[in-house]
Protein backbone atom coordinates (compact mmCIF):
# COMPACT_ATOMS: atom_id res chain seq x y z
CA UNK A 1 0.00 0.00 0.00
CA UNK A 2 1.10 3.52 -0.67
CA UNK A 3 1.19 6.43 1.66
CA UNK A 4 -0.88 9.15 -0.02
CA UNK A 5 1.53 11.83 1.19
CA UNK A 6 4.24 10.19 -0.94
CA UNK A 7 2.38 11.59 -3.95
CA UNK A 8 1.27 15.01 -2.69
CA UNK A 9 3.91 17.03 -4.54
CA UNK A 10 3.48 15.19 -7.85
CA UNK A 11 -0.33 15.26 -7.77
CA UNK A 12 -0.34 18.97 -6.81
CA UNK A 13 1.91 19.69 -9.79
CA UNK A 14 -0.20 17.61 -12.19
CA UNK A 15 -3.35 19.45 -11.10
CA UNK A 16 -1.77 22.71 -12.34
CA UNK A 17 -1.21 21.39 -15.88
CA UNK A 18 -3.70 22.55 -18.54
CA UNK A 19 -5.93 19.75 -19.87
CA UNK A 20 -5.58 17.67 -16.67
CA UNK A 21 -8.84 17.84 -14.72
CA UNK A 22 -8.14 18.41 -11.01
CA UNK A 23 -10.12 15.33 -9.94
CA UNK A 24 -9.79 11.58 -9.84
CA UNK A 25 -6.12 10.80 -9.32
CA UNK A 26 -5.10 7.29 -8.38
CA UNK A 27 -1.77 6.40 -6.82
CA UNK A 28 -0.09 3.28 -5.59
CA UNK A 29 3.02 1.22 -5.11
CA UNK A 30 3.89 -2.18 -6.52
CA UNK A 31 5.33 -4.99 -4.39
CA UNK A 32 8.81 -4.25 -5.79
CA UNK A 33 8.68 -0.65 -4.49
CA UNK A 34 7.98 1.00 -7.83
CA UNK A 35 5.07 3.43 -7.87
CA UNK A 36 2.39 4.73 -10.22
CA UNK A 37 0.05 7.70 -10.56
CA UNK A 38 -3.01 7.55 -12.81
CA UNK A 39 -5.01 10.54 -14.06
CA UNK A 40 -7.12 11.86 -16.92
CA UNK A 41 -6.28 14.24 -19.70
CA UNK A 42 -9.20 16.01 -21.34
CA UNK A 43 -8.42 15.07 -24.94
CA UNK A 44 -10.85 17.73 -26.18
CA UNK A 45 -8.77 20.47 -24.52
CA UNK A 46 -6.81 22.47 -27.14
CA UNK A 47 -3.52 21.78 -25.32
CA UNK A 48 -4.11 18.07 -24.64
CA UNK A 49 -1.67 16.76 -27.22
CA UNK A 50 0.94 19.36 -26.23
CA UNK A 51 0.69 17.95 -22.69
CA UNK A 52 0.97 14.36 -23.92
CA UNK A 53 3.99 15.21 -26.07
CA UNK A 54 5.77 17.14 -23.29
CA UNK A 55 5.14 14.42 -20.70
CA UNK A 56 6.28 11.72 -23.12
CA UNK A 57 9.42 13.68 -23.92
CA UNK A 58 10.41 14.18 -20.29
CA UNK A 59 9.24 10.92 -18.75
CA UNK A 60 9.95 8.47 -21.60
CA UNK A 61 12.80 9.85 -23.63
CA UNK A 62 14.57 12.87 -22.17
CA UNK A 63 17.65 12.22 -24.34
CA UNK A 64 19.75 9.34 -25.64
CA UNK A 65 22.13 9.67 -22.70
CA UNK A 66 19.72 10.80 -20.02
CA UNK A 67 16.60 8.74 -19.43
CA UNK A 68 14.46 8.84 -16.37
CA UNK A 69 13.41 5.53 -14.80
CA UNK A 70 9.79 6.28 -15.67
CA UNK A 71 7.19 5.45 -18.29
CA UNK A 72 4.27 7.67 -19.31
CA UNK A 73 1.53 5.82 -21.18
CA UNK A 74 -2.18 5.68 -21.91
CA UNK A 75 -4.26 2.92 -20.36
CA UNK A 76 -7.79 1.89 -21.18
CA UNK A 77 -10.07 -1.11 -21.07
CA UNK A 78 -10.87 -2.47 -24.52
CA UNK A 79 -13.09 0.04 -26.39
CA UNK A 80 -15.85 -2.54 -26.85
CA UNK A 81 -16.08 -2.82 -23.05
CA UNK A 82 -16.35 0.87 -22.23
CA UNK A 83 -18.62 2.46 -24.82
CA UNK A 84 -16.05 4.56 -26.64
CA UNK A 85 -12.37 5.07 -27.27
CA UNK A 86 -11.96 8.16 -25.09
CA UNK A 87 -14.57 7.83 -22.37
CA UNK A 88 -12.36 5.76 -20.05
CA UNK A 89 -8.91 6.66 -21.34
CA UNK A 90 -6.47 7.32 -18.52
CA UNK A 91 -2.78 8.11 -18.38
CA UNK A 92 -0.21 6.57 -16.05
CA UNK A 93 3.25 7.54 -14.90
CA UNK A 94 5.10 4.48 -13.60
CA UNK A 95 8.51 4.31 -12.00
CA UNK A 96 11.00 1.64 -13.00
CA UNK A 97 13.36 2.23 -10.07
CA UNK A 98 12.03 2.40 -6.50
CA UNK A 99 14.78 4.90 -5.60
CA UNK A 100 13.24 7.40 -8.04
CA UNK A 101 10.38 8.78 -5.95
CA UNK A 102 7.28 10.79 -6.95
CA UNK A 103 8.76 14.03 -5.54
CA UNK A 104 11.75 13.65 -7.86
CA UNK A 105 9.44 13.03 -10.82
CA UNK A 106 7.58 16.25 -9.95
CA UNK A 107 10.89 18.15 -9.84
CA UNK A 108 11.93 16.84 -13.27
CA UNK A 109 8.58 17.76 -14.80
CA UNK A 110 8.55 21.19 -13.19
CA UNK A 111 12.06 21.95 -14.44
CA UNK A 112 11.39 20.78 -18.02
CA UNK A 113 7.79 21.78 -18.77
CA UNK A 114 6.62 25.27 -19.76
CA UNK A 115 6.68 27.90 -17.00
CA UNK A 116 4.45 28.81 -15.40
CA UNK A 117 2.95 25.40 -16.08
CA UNK A 118 -0.64 26.57 -15.54
CA UNK A 119 -0.33 29.34 -18.18
CA UNK A 120 -1.79 28.00 -21.47
CA UNK A 121 0.15 30.48 -23.63
CA UNK A 122 3.44 29.00 -22.40
CA UNK A 123 2.49 25.59 -23.84
CA UNK A 124 2.35 26.90 -27.38
CA UNK A 125 5.34 29.23 -27.18
CA UNK A 126 8.35 28.04 -29.18
CA UNK A 127 10.79 28.72 -26.36
CA UNK A 128 9.72 27.61 -22.86
CA UNK A 129 12.31 30.08 -21.45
Amino acid sequence: MSNQTDFDKLVAFLKRVPAIPPSAFGTGKFDDGNWWVKFSIDITHPLAWHVVQEFGGVLNYLSLNERLPTVFMPVSPAPYLNGGPDEFLSWVIESKDPKFNPDTAAEWLESRLPRPVEEPAQWIAEDHG
